[in-house]
């Protein structure tokens, strides 16, 4: 092994803060800063380094000293095996003290910005089974844990439903009880691989690709609706048709049962035909009286509660008072563009996705909204000067970009149309302090707004209002 990559042990080193991605800081003798993924600010360690470079060590906890009072006992057998929550072992009052951190230091640090005093985060009230969308696999070789690999006894079945373990593409963990979706989230998952197995249907082999089973697919609303959507890898109508039959008889609840053949090498939808086998094809969202349409293929934010918060902080950043010409920028299935409508003149939305225009369209329609129009194109092409020139120069711009942020020629054009207001949801706060960056000569940034959607993650969303200079 080189000498860059040489492992070391360092012993009772404190861990003093979570940074980056989640992962815990310590220091090494040396001065360099030491990154982990397993242990929490306040406990003392002993650290084994497994990659060294520079300015920093990468490495894991594998002896505890002294246990951090920020520490909480995990609700989830799964914990430190499955790639999701990993925040899980820390309190949720100091996983928000983190997570407000974190923005401060990118939009300070990153950024070189200016701030007013950051508002609070805005925590959720329910820490666990806040999702309303999860997917899960099917294997036939589950993953093992090093106890059953050295063990002599009989493992039994190897199917597995439940996540890809993180790094590893073909590996499942087998889920017995997930904490991130409400009932009947873990019913359906286990009453359909249970059936599965008792009724001979293949679980699919991602290496091999073959199989019978894909994946798994359940979305539910917080006014009861819940989609199953499962992938097939290929048509057996005899066995299909067992297996919906048996969930729509055992979860009358069911709004919304669909299905999917997909023989190609992944395992994505987006470019597949998705078939309603029973109920509809969609189920329904509902927030301050508006409906909204989810599909299978929709993007909607997956903390609904925390959803409406996060739209309620962009309006109320807004501020509108009825004349303005507002665009909605990544307007996705236009729940912002709709949300603010009743406060704007006219709401303008724009985003990439064609399907998810339609689904804007057939809301806005739905909920009796004729003063937005929704327009498809990418946005560093569409959104130029014959786009404003047809459609006005707008008083206010709301961009809520995917996590890589907003392109720099996207960036460009809103200080060339100089709104007055823009309002910038981000859940990504380092590419949002790169794109602020962009734009601090002309304008001040005058709140900002973190809001939790994910518990027990490292993830955060932030809301920041900027005002021309």
């Amino acid at each position: 092994m080189s000498r860059r990559n040489k492992k070391q042990v360092f012993t009772n080193i404190e861990v003093i803060d979570a940074g980056a991605k989640g992962k815990s800081v310590a220091k090494a003798p040396d001065g360099r800063v030491i990154f982990l993924n397993n242990a929490v600010p306040g406990d003392v360690v002993d650290i084994q380094t497994f990659k060294k470079r520079k300015s920093y060590y990468e490495g894991k906890a594998i002896a505890f000293h002294t246990l951090s009072d920020k520490r909480t006992e995990p609700a989830c057998e799964h914990f430190g095996t499955c790639g999701g929550c990993k925040w899980q072992y820390m309190s949720y009052d100091d996983q928000l003290f983190y997570k407000q951190q974190e923005v401060v230091n990118n939009l300070t640090r990153l950024g070189h910005l200016e701030l007013p005093e950051v508002n609070t985060i805005l925590g959720a009230d329910e820490q666990y089974f806040y999702r309303n969308k999860m997917e899960f696999s099917f294997s036939d070789s589950r993953w093992l844990t090093l106890e059953e690999i050295q063990s002599d006894k009989d493992l039994g079945d190897k199917n597995a439903l439940g996540f890809h373990i993180p790094g590893m593409w073909d590996k499942i963990l087998d889920v017995k009880k997930c904490h991130l979706q409400a009932d009947p989230s873990n019913a359906i998952r286990n009453f359909v691989k249970d059936f599965a197995i008792k009724n001979g249907l293949e679980f699919f082999n991602t290496r091999n690709q073959h199989g019978l089973l894909r994946t798994l697919m359940i979305r539910n609303s917080s006014i009861g609706e819940v989609m199953v959507l499962i992938q097939f890898f290929k048509e057996d109508k005899v066995k299909r048709e067992l297996l919906l039959n048996a969930m729509a008889e055992q979860f009358s609840e069911i709004t919304s049962l669909q299905y999917v053949i997909n023989g190609k090498a992944n395992d994505t939808i987006y470019d597949q035909d998705v078939i309603c086998y029973k109920g509809r094809d969609h189920i329904f969202e509902e927030m301050e009286g508006l409906r909204f349409k989810i599909n299978a293929k929709s993007f909607y934010q997956t903390n609904s509660s925390q959803a409406y918060e996060l739209y309620k902080i962009t309006r109320d950043f807004a501020n509108l008072n009825g004349n303005e010409l507002v665009y909605d920028l990544y307007t996705g299935t236009g729940t912002i563009a709709q949300f603010v409508a009743k406060k704007a003149n006219k709401v303008v939305g724009v985003e990439a996705v064609p399907e998810a225009i339609e689904a804007a369209k057939e809301n806005a329609q739905l909920n009796g909204i004729d003063n937005v129009a929704f327009y498809v194109g990418d946005m560093k092409n569409v959104f130029n000067q014959d786009f404003i020139n047809a459609h006005g120069r707008p008083d206010v711009i709301i961009t809520d970009p995917p996590r890589d942020g907003m392109h720099k020629d996207v960036v460009q054009q809103i200080l060339n149309i100089s709104p007055e207001k823009v309002v910038y949801v981000s859940c990504n706060s380092a590419t949002q302090a790169r794109d602020l960056a962009l734009m601090k000569d002309d304008y001040e940034i005058i709140k900002v707004q973190p809001v939790d959607m994910f518990p027990q993650t490292f993830h955060c969303e932030n809301v920041v209002l900027l005002k021309k200079r």
